[in-house]
C-alpha cells in the first residue's frame, strides 16, 4: 500500500533530503478487558492520544486535523470521538508540559477537522495506518484538507457541535492555528494526529507536523546551473523534457529554485543512455532551451545532446570542477559535453560543501506499453 523512509530530522537535514513531514511523537497501548473482542475502550483511546500529546509537548488546541481510525460503525465511531474529546478537553497529569505558551485564537469547539481515508478506500486491515499517513502528508504538501466521502449524513449518536471536531466534508485550504503571544499573532505549524486501532484492543496514535525548511545562509545559489536529463530511449527523453516544462509552470518555480532543480536532477536521478545537458542562468533561459530542444531549433546555444558510451564512463573526482582560472560557465559546458558521452561525476564537488536541497520533480516517464499473455 505504501512505504515511508524514516530518518532523524538532523540527519535528513544534513543529507539535504526532501522532508515530507515530521513525526513529533508516537504512542501505543491496549484497551484491556471490554464487553467484547471488537469493543474498543474510550478511556484507553483517550490515554493513548494524551500520551502522544505529552510526548510531542504540543497543546491539543494546536492540532488542526485528525485522521480517524473511522470504523464507520454505530458502535466504534462514537467511542472514538468520546476518547478523542476526553483527550483534547479533559484534565490529565502532565498538562503543564503541553501548554501552548500563549493564547490560542478561535472557537473552543469544532476547531479541529476530522476525516478518514476509509471513506475512499474501505477497510484496509494492516495497511490502514500507512494509508492515513499518506493522506496527511499529501494534505500537508498541498496545504488543503480533503473531504471524507459519504459523510453528508452524520451519525446522530455523535454530538459534533459539542466536541472539538468537525467532519471535513468539502475541499478547503488548511489554515494553520493562530497563537497570540506578547501582543503578536503567530501562525502555528500545521499539525495532525492519526489513529489506528486493531481488533482485540491494540491502539496506536501519531502526532505529525508539517516541515518548515530553514534556508541556510551557506547554501550555494551560484548561477548558472547545469541541468541534466536522461532516459532509455529518445521518445522518453522528450517526455522528460515535456514533464519538466509542465512542472516548472505548475509549481511556479523562480530563479531562486534553479540550483535546487539542477541539484535534484544531478544526484537524484539515474543517468541513462540518452542524455541532454544544458546550461541555464535563469528559469526563463532553461525554459527557452528545453523548448528549443523539443522544436529541434538549432540557433540556441548552451545545451549538449548525446548518447552515453559505456566505454567512456570515466569517473571524475570532485577536483574536476576546481580548475584554476576557468570560469564557471566554461567548467559547466565542458562537464556537459563529457556527461552526455557517458562520463561519471562526483557532483558534490560542484558545490564545495554548500549543496542546495532536493525538491519534488517529475519521475521517469515510463513507456506504458502493454504485453498481454496470449
Amino acid at each position: 500500500m505504501g512505504t515511508v523512509l524514516l530518518k532523524p530530522r538532523a540527519r535528513a537535514r544534513a543529507d539535504r533530503d526532501r522532508i515530507l513531514a515530521v513525526i513529533l511523537a508516537t504512542s501505543v497501548n491496549h484497551g484491556g478487558k471490554t464487553n467484547g473482542y471488537t469493543v474498543p475502550s474510550p478511556d484507553a483511546q483517550a490515554d493513548l492520544v494524551r500520551a502522544a500529546l505529552n510526548k510531542a509537548r504540543v497543546h491539543p488546541r494546536t492540532i488542526s486535523y485528525i485522521e480517524a481510525h473511522g470504523t464507520g460503525t454505530a458502535l466504534g465511531d462514537p467511542i472514538e470521538i468520546r476518547g478523542l474529546t476526553k483527550a483534547f478537553t479533559g484534565p490529565a497529569p502532565g498538562d503543564d508540559k503541553i501548554q501552548p505558551g500563549g493564547t490560542l485564537l478561535g472557537s473552543e469547539t469544532q476547531y479541529c477537522s476530522i476525516g478518514s481515508a476509509k471513506s475512499n478506500l474501505g477497510h484496509l486491515e494492516a495497511a490502514a495506518g500507512i494509508a492515513g499517513l499518506s493522506k496527511i502528508i499529501l494534505q500537508m504538501q498541498h496545504r488543503q484538507l480533503a473531504p471524507s466521502l459519504h459523510s453528508q449524513q452524520l451519525n446522530p449518536d455523535i454530538p459534533f457541535v459539542k466536541t472539538p471536531f468537525k467532519v471535513q466534508q468539502t475541499l478547503e485550504e488548511w489554515q494553520p492555528p493562530q497563537l497570540e503571544r506578547d501582543g503578536r499573532v503567530i501562525d502555528c505549524p500545521r499539525r495532525a494526529g492519526i489513529s489506528s486501532f486493531g481488533a482485540g484492543g491494540a491502539n496506536a496514535h501519531l502526532i505529525l507536523e508539517e516541515y518548515l525548511p530553514v534556508e541556510g545562509s551557506g547554501i550555494n545559489r551560484e548561477q548558472p546551473a547545469l541541468i541534466l536529463l536522461s532516459a532509455k530511449t529518445e521518445p522518453q527523453l522528450q517526455a522528460q523534457v515535456e514533464n519538466l516544462l509542465a512542472a516548472i509552470e505548475a509549481n511556479g518555480f523562480t530563479d531562486k529554485d534553479l540550483p535546487d532543480i539542477a541539484y535534484t536532477l544531478q544526484i537524484g536521478r539515474e543517468a541513462m543512455a540518452e542524455r541532454l545537458a544544458l546550461i541555464a542562468d535563469s528559469i526563463a533561459s532553461m525554459v527557452d532551451k528545453l523548448t528549443a530542444f523539443l522544436t529541434a531549433e538549432s540557433s540556441v546555444d548552451g545545451f549538449c545532446r548525446g548518447r552515453a558510451d559505456k566505454n567512456k564512463n570515466e569517473k571524475q573526482g570532485p577536483g574536476f570542477f576546481g580548475v584554476e582560472n576557468e570560469s564557471r560557465p566554461r567548467i559547466l559546458l565542458r562537464t556537459a559535453a563529457l556527461w552526455v558521452k557517458g562520463a561519471v561525476f562526483d557532483w558534490q564537488g560542484l558545490y564545495a560543501g554548500r549543496e542546495p536541497r532536493r525538491i519534488r520533480l517529475p519521475g521517469y516517464p515510463f513507456a506504458r506499453e502493454t504485453h498481454w499473455i496470449t
